[in-house]
């Protein structure tokens, strides 16, 4: 049987239309492939995350914060105090006051960037793949996090097991997150909760958290969200669908498969029934954005068929997570 298009709206599992005269759509397999190209990658040397908070970091990145510290950028004067570094003292004030004074200094710190990654079997759909779209969404920001220097952690959740990738920095690590990425076949159930619940025990720190899923799942995604928000996460939510899935073109029987589940239902897919469809796609995407906007989380709806480029230079600008 061939999947052609699934059903958010019937149930949150992913659930399939099967029909033997469709041609299967592509799924992820055994090839590599090449997640970002050398020109789009030079376009994102030019970009950098912006979190709506000041977030503490251990190590030197290439963000200014209002923490006293080390760099270049002028911040104020303090008093000078035994033990503190004469080179800092500023001479001329002296000359002028009699009275020694330090300068003081933006510190430069990095950014915790956090990617989790929905590798789900309802992921693995789609003409363009839901699967391999988000990834390569998530390869693009977490290539300016690193180029950066800031400190970049995945989690990808794919057949019941989880995937790890933490605390790289520095564009030598790019091969080993494009493998790291490449490597993974979307399979299994869709767990938001226990994938949130381990990435949160994984990464106390706080900082900025992408979260790339089509959020069919049947424990809903109320819960994943309301945990990542509660422990200080920058988060946005990018909401994954093909547009087979927002705009079916069907007509006649069809039998609907559960991508997750394997569970079948036939159906006759009458104009009422796909007008149902479509609009109970659009409630599912509605209140999902509203549910995101009460808890100040930025919500973005990604359509496959818009060019994940596309996405990453000017979308992702406009919920605020690149400038």
């Amino acid at each position: 049987m061939a999947i052609n298009a699934e059903t958010p709206g019937a149930a949150r599992g992913g659930i399939g239309i099967a029909s033997d005269p469709k041609p299967q759509p592509p799924r992820i397999e055994g090839s590599i492939p090449q997640l970002l190209t050398p020109e789009f990658m030079a376009r994102l040397d030019a970009l950098g995350i912006v979190s709506k908070k000041i977030l503490a970091g251990k190590l030197r990145g290439e963000r200014r914060s209002r923490k006293k510290g080390e760099s270049l950028e002028f911040a104020d004067f303090r008093n000078y105090s035994q033990g503190d570094d004469l080179r800092r003292i500023d001479w001329n004030l002296y000359a002028r006051f009699e009275r020694l004074f330090i300068k003081l200094f933006l510190a430069e710190e990095d950014l915790s960037v956090y990617v989790i990654l929905d590798g789900s079997a309802s992921m693995n759909f789609g003409s363009i793949n839901k699967f391999d779209y988000a990834r390569k969404v998530g390869a693009a920001l977490s290539y300016i996090g690193i180029a950066n220097l800031d400190r970049v952690s995945m989690g990808v959740y794919a057949g019941g097991q989880e995937h790890i990738l933490s605390n790289i920095r520095g564009k030598k690590q790019v091969m080993r997150l494009f493998k790291f990425l490449s490597d993974i076949r979307p399979s299994g159930g869709t767990d938001l909760q226990e994938a949130c619940k381990r990435f949160i025990l994984r990464n106390r720190r706080p900082g900025i958290c992408l979260v790339l899923s089509d959020f069919l799942d049947p424990a809903g995604y109320e819960g994943p969200l309301k945990a990542l928000v509660a422990n200080r996460m920058d988060t946005f939510a990018v909401h994954v669908l093909a547009p087979e899935e927002v705009e079916p073109d069907l007509t006649g029987d069809f039998m609907l498969v559960d991508s997750e589940t394997g569970e079948r239902i036939d159906v006759t897919a009458s104009k009422r029934l796909v007008e149902n469809y479509k609009k109970t796609v659009r409630g599912f995407c509605s209140s999902l954005q509203q549910f995101c906007a009460a808890r100040g989380v930025a919500y973005l709806f990604a359509s496959t068929d818009l060019p994940f480029e596309a996405l990453v230079l000017n979308y992702l600008r406009s919920v605020g997570l690149v400038r």
